[in-house]
């Protein structure tokens, strides 16, 4: 009986003699006192109790009786049945009655992680009042109270501790036919800055809206978050910070772990899995996309999401205000991913309908960085993103000056840096336009340029005014202005849907153009004055 590679070669295999007989120790019955990791691998199907608790197919009350016994859920559940409707009615009503957001934001989560459906059919059918709790603002307050709030993960976390070892962290998930991927390192989460670990709530927020939004399985969808540091030093020194407590990595280390997860991400889940880049900082988020957006379908949501939804905006505001886009005048303030992505994309449109050389439609947009307006002298001082945006005109310092140098009729805020359009920069708007165009975009609220209510009442309500995270609507002298939102989950859940339904295996700067357009073309919601809020698509 002895023989080759049966079990008596099993029970052999660790140098240690089998046992007499020849029969191997299968169950590792004999060495079952040994100091070794054993995994528990386990097949069955959910029911009962452990039905219940997955909530992929958990329906709570909604379970029927005829359910209730196939799947051995009697006594386990109270004896009424509650439909979907009346289970969200209720959940709806207890949301009211939360006064900080946050807890709404828990309760949500905790939703999530015991009824998926249940979650997704809420967010469907209240979008408009729960959008601001799942995303912006309140998702910036979860990650900076993220290790005070973490109760289990809802995506992958890879640290640096992980180099080498990335593809076998993305085979840990349950998960095999993944479409989008969103991940951020932490390093500029909305306009607080460095949450390091803590920005894992960025991409749950928006992969929720991938699914609300456009449609995508939520088993289709992985959140990660990339730890390799932070150098925000409150969170180093609390006890709760659930991340890497170093300074983050730079350099070769970085780039090297970014391109290690990269390859692993296309060897895992293939070539025509998304990669959403989402709130790497100025210096790492230009050259991720520079060197990816050519190997894998990968864009940057800061950089390229957000130049959409305002490019789309831009447009549906210029029927309030006529003329064309290219007959427009623009002035940044930040010079950062978000504010040069949107101003390559507009020169790029108008490029597209003049004709003209993008070098030229450049000339009309005008940016101004933490030093000033970027001018041609300040070239050889400039970060290489920066530096098409050079233009020749003598410096300037302020905001306030270059408005009035400048004399814009569009002013964009991505700064990330609230009051900085102040009375005196928006009343020089109003003073040199009929209708001046403003889009404070900066997130959180609290990190808005101005509020929807100083820019209506600063220019008498000439205005026409978005923002990127949500303001009420605003009565002014007997009028309601409703503001508009330029927000990326206006385009990245759709943009997002198309690539991976056209089966496209790269991004490029035609496929923004044409979501920004299409998604203006197929809206038929009429456009009101006062409200330039660009289309969902």
């Amino acid at each position: 009986m002895g023989g080759g590679g049966g079990p008596a070669a099993a029970g052999c295999c660790n140098g240690k003699a089998g046992p007499v007989g020849g029969t191997g120790d299968v169950y590792g019955e004999d060495r079952a006192t040994e100091d070794q990791l054993i995994t528990p691998w386990a097949v069955s199907v959910a029911s009962g109790y452990n039905l219940l608790r997955d909530p992929r197919h958990n329906k709570g009350s909604a379970f029927s009786e005829k359910e209730r016994d196939a799947h051995y859920l009697r006594g386990l559940l109270p004896p009424a049945i509650l439909n979907q409707e009346l289970q969200e009615k209720r959940i709806m009503h207890t949301l009211r009655q939360y006064k900080v957001p946050l807890q709404r934001y828990m309760a949500l989560m905790d939703l999530q992680e015991r009824n998926e459906k249940l979650f997704y059919k809420l967010l469907i059918d209240n979008v408009e009042e729960l959008l601001p709790v799942v995303y912006t603002p309140t998702v910036g307050e979860a990650c900076q109270k993220y290790g005070s709030i973490f109760r289990r993960p809802q995506g992958l976390f890879i640290s640096l501790k992980d180099k080498g070892k990335i593809l076998e962290i993305l085979k840990n998930w349950p998960e095999r036919n993944i479409q989008v991927i969103v991940v951020t390192d932490g390093e500029r989460i909305l306009g607080l800055g460095d949450l390091g670990c803590q920005g894992m709530g960025i991409p749950v927020g928006k992969l929720s809206l991938y699914t609300a939004l456009g449609g995508l399985r939520p088993s289709a969808c992985l959140p990660i978050t990339i730890d390799v540091g932070t150098n925000n030093e409150e969170l180093l020194k609390d006890e709760f910070y659930i991340g890497l407590r170093q300074k983050r990595a730079t350099g070769q280390e970085y780039a090297e772990l970014l391109d290690e997860f990269m390859n692993a991400v296309k060897q895992n889940y293939g070539e025509k899995v998304l990669v959403q880049f989402e709130d790497f900082g100025n210096h790492n988020a230009f050259e991720l996309l520079t060197k990816y957006r050519h190997t894998h379908l990968a864009f940057n949501d800061d950089i390229q999401g957000t130049a959409s939804v305002v490019l789309a905006g831009l447009i549906s505001a210029l029927r309030a205000v006529g003329g064309k886009l290219a007959e427009q005048k623009f002035l940044f303030l930040g010079a950062g991913e978000a504010g040069t992505g949107i101003a390559e994309l507009i020169a790029l449109e108008m490029s597209k309908q003049t004709k003209a050389p993008v070098e030229e439609t450049r000339k009309k947009i005008w940016l101004v960085d933490s030093k000033g307006l970027i001018v041609r002298s300040r070239l050889e001082s400039l970060q290489h993103f920066k530096k098409p945006w050079a233009h020749e005109h003598e410096p300037v310092k302020t905001l306030l000056d270059s408005v009035k140098a400048i004399k814009p009729t569009v002013l964009i805020g991505s700064s990330g840096v609230g009051k900085t359009f102040t009375k005196e920069v928006v009343e020089a708007m109003a003073s040199l336009n009929e209708k001046p165009i403003i889009l404070a975009l900066s997130n959180p609220t609290s990190q808005s340029e101005c509020t929807a209510e100083e820019a209506y009442t600063w220019t008498k309500g000439k205005a026409i005014f978005a923002s990127g995270s949500p303001f009420d609507p605003v009565n002014y002298n007997g009028k309601t202005y409703v503001p508009g939102q330029a927000n990326n989950a206006y385009i990245f859940p759709g943009l997002g849907l198309g690539l991976i339904i056209s089966g496209a295996i790269r991004v490029n700067d035609g496929m923004l153009l044409a979501a920004c357009n299409f998604g203006l073309t197929s809206n038929t919601r009429k456009f009101r004055e006062g409200t330039d809020l660009p289309p969902i698509l």
